[in-house]
């Protein structure tokens, strides 16, 4: 053995040693740890930024395998079959549809879901403190936060009292979404006019439907399936001149009028985090649901303009981000 090859030998017994019992057994099956990903989206960038920022370097120390589902049940089901049948060593899913079929998929895959709405009132963990099972990740803790997105939508537009609210009703995390408005609604003189698309295929008659009861605001969530459909959905806003609050910071960025919510790209990054920790020989039942701590307001002045809407200064004042 020459040289070069003495210390490559020695480097690979060392990195063995480092590694605890579980993982190494995990490199006995496959040579670098994979990962596996349901439909391939910008959030997913930072999530692999996250991994090379923890010494992961994608064909050296780590491998991902996509399968795509578009949002649709039975494909997502499909597609969490196809990783397990690889097998990876760890599902990643945003979203409650994609980590509700990876749960169904395996019991003993680990399984790091980024965004989720309410884990625990839809059925995919026992608590946040200890998950219990094979999932784990973090929330991006939507419902809870209903009431004051609709109070800084009302600050800028006072006459609102007829808010349409997209929501999908293949995503279990979306009951809680629909309490919280319905409670937060009313309170502040609103009523609710409920808008369920559940696929591609009904953006249409969903929104003709919705136009029917004259809406004069709309708001939605960040269900994977519809952030899919973004650019759709804010041209048909643009086009009936709607206003509109979303939930995360991409959609005004893409031209929606405003936000408020907790990050999607550093929600992503910790989700890294937590499958760095598991391909260290960490249980996914004993490590704790993480909840964003910090929630961002961003406002698109030159959307307002084109709508029509004068954004009071002090909300100005208030917001992280005003695109100009």
């Amino acid at each position: 053995m020459n040289g070069i090859g003495r210390r490559a030998f020695i480097s690979l017994l060392a990195g063995a040693a480092a590694w605890p019992l579980a993982a190494r057994a995990q490199q006995r099956t496959s040579k670098i740890p994979r990962i596996g990903i349901i439909d391939d989206a910008a959030i997913w960038d930072h999530f692999r930024q996250g991994l090379r920022e923890l010494g992961y370097v994608e064909g050296q120390t780590v491998a991902f395998e996509y399968r795509s589902a578009e949002g649709k049940p039975d494909r997502l089901a499909a597609a969490a079959n196809e990783l397990v049948r690889v097998p990876v060593d760890v599902i990643v899913t945003y979203g409650t549809a994609a980590t509700a079929a990876a749960k169904r998929a395996t019991t003993a895959i680990p399984i790091v879901m980024v965004a989720i709405g309410d884990p625990v009132r839809s059925g995919l963990v026992a608590s946040l403190a200890r998950p219990g099972g094979n999932i784990t990740g973090n929330t991006i803790l939507g419902p809870e936060i209903a009431a004051k997105r609709l109070q800084l939508f009302k600050e800028v537009i006072p006459s609102i009292s007829r808010l349409a609210f997209l929501w999908n009703p293949n995503n279990a995390s979306h009951a809680a979404y629909l309490d919280e408005w319905k409670s937060a609604a009313p309170a502040l003189g609103v009523k609710m006019l409920l808008v369920a698309v559940g696929g591609p295929d009904e953006f249409d008659s969903a929104f003709s439907a919705m136009m029917r009861e004259r809406p004069d605001g709309f708001t939605m969530t960040a269900d994977p399936m519809h952030q899919l459909h973004i650019d759709r959905i804010i041209d048909f806003l643009a086009k009936n001149r709607l206003p509109a609050m979303y939930q995360v910071r991409e959609n005004v960025i893409a031209g929606a009028f405003m936000s408020y919510g907790a990050s999607l790209p550093d929600l992503s990054r910790r989700g890294a985090a937590y499958v760095h920790r598991i391909l260290q020989g960490a249980k996914p039942a004993e490590l704790p649901v993480e909840q964003p701590v910090k929630f961002d307001l961003s406002i698109n002045l030159k959307t307002a303009r084109a709508l029509g809407i004068e954004v009071p200064p002090m909300l100005l004042a208030r917001a992280d981000e005003v695109i100009e």
